[in-house]
């Protein structure tokens, strides 16, 4: 049985994700702050750690700092579990080596998936490093700049990108606009969208903070095949698409990252549209509610303002039929409504819808 070693000081917290993990195959030592955390880590050697971050002794990013000095620790797969969804954080978290970001609340689903698919990375270095150890020794001596991840590829366009600064509901770029830049979202959200022959707005994107969009070939100057539209006061830093495609021509291993990234946007595209095409308009609500809630990176308690057309556009969905629809929730006790802000009241029924 794989060993995990779970570090967090919410007591309640900590015996009930053990339990969740003991029954899922695991074995589980836990450490109510940093400091016994890494007294464990050295003694036990799991094959995993999950840790919280705000913690008292020696908070999350102490431990793996701890972890990443010393020989037997430095490659166990460390997972940061976390309230904390500021960009700065993430940022922080993974420029310190952390292998994933799971913030709360989470599900069950996330946080065994997010587990399972570590430990099997991990295996698969493991193995390379038995097996090719000239090849990690030419890997070491690779040049420490060289952008080998996303979140190199991002502090580049931090450090070199242009900044660009858009108050809510202006427009960043128009559909059949040149593709000269690609953008970074360093604080604000931003929706992509198209217009059919009736002119009805049809959402094709949402992005958030610390978000890509604005991508169309790289290869080709093909014109944007979108608009983009701030949702609220939004902040860029964009990359001329010839100096991406240079990074990317230097640099193979961003290349498959982005391309694994694109991937995901495009299954994330195709639920959208079998959704739209099969979904009752309840679940559509539904489940475009908790979209933006996490895109918007808000606790299902804090009110989200959004418009009730860019809600219809991303459900698929006349705003009239929207408007019922949220009014229908409001009167069975799943959310609460003043003016344009939405907050979620029983996030569990509206997650069952």
């Amino acid at each position: 049985m794989k060993k995990i070693l779970l570090i967090e000081d919410d007591a309640v917290l900590r015996e009930n994700t053990a339990e969740l993990l003991e029954l899922s195959n695991y074995t589980v030592s836990t450490a109510p702050n940093g400091k016994i955390g890494v007294q464990l880590a050295f003694e036990k050697i799991p094959d995993i750690v999950v840790c919280d971050i705000m913690m008292p002794e020696l908070d999350g990013y102490g431990v793996l700092e701890a972890l990443s000095k010393n020989n037997s620790t430095k490659y166990i797969p460390f997972i940061f579990l976390s309230a904390k969804t500021e960009r700065k954080d993430v940022r922080k978290g993974m420029d310190l080596g952390a292998d994933d970001y799971i913030t709360k609340p989470y599900t069950e689903d996330e946080l065994i998936s997010a587990i399972e698919s570590r430990l099997a990375k991990a295996s698969i270095l493991n193995d390379e490093r038995n097996s090719t150890a000239n090849d990690q020794l030419k890997e070491e001596e690779e040049d420490e700049n060289e952008i080998r991840t996303l979140n190199d590829l991002k502090n580049f366009f931090d450090d070199n990108g242009t900044i660009f600064e858009y108050s809510k509901d202006a427009v960043i770029f128009k559909e059949g606009d040149n593709s000269n830049f690609i953008y970074l979202i360093c604080k604000g959200f931003v929706k992509c969208h198209k217009f059919d022959e009736q002119g009805k707005e049809l959402t094709t994107a949402l992005y958030k903070e610390d978000d890509f969009f604005g991508y169309t070939s790289f290869t080709h100057n093909i014109p944007y095949q979108e608009t983009a539209t701030a949702l609220k006061d939004t902040e860029l830093v964009g990359i001329q698409k010839s100096d991406l495609i240079k990074i990317l021509n230097e640099n193979h291993k961003v290349t498959l990252a982005l391309i694994e990234l694109l991937t995901d946007n495009i299954s994330g595209i195709k639920d959208q549209l079998l959704e739209m095409a099969y979904s009752s308009v309840h679940k559509k609500t539904a489940s475009t509610i908790l979209k933006f809630v996490e895109k918007m990176n808000q606790k299902p308690e804090e009110a989200i303002k959004i418009s009730r057309n860019d809600l219809a556009s991303v459900a698929g969905i006349a705003t009239e039929t929207l408007i019922r629809t949220i009014s229908s929730f409001k009167k069975q006790g799943l959310i609460e409504i003043e003016g344009r802000s939405i907050r979620i009241l029983d996030i569990k029924k509206l997650q069952e819808i």
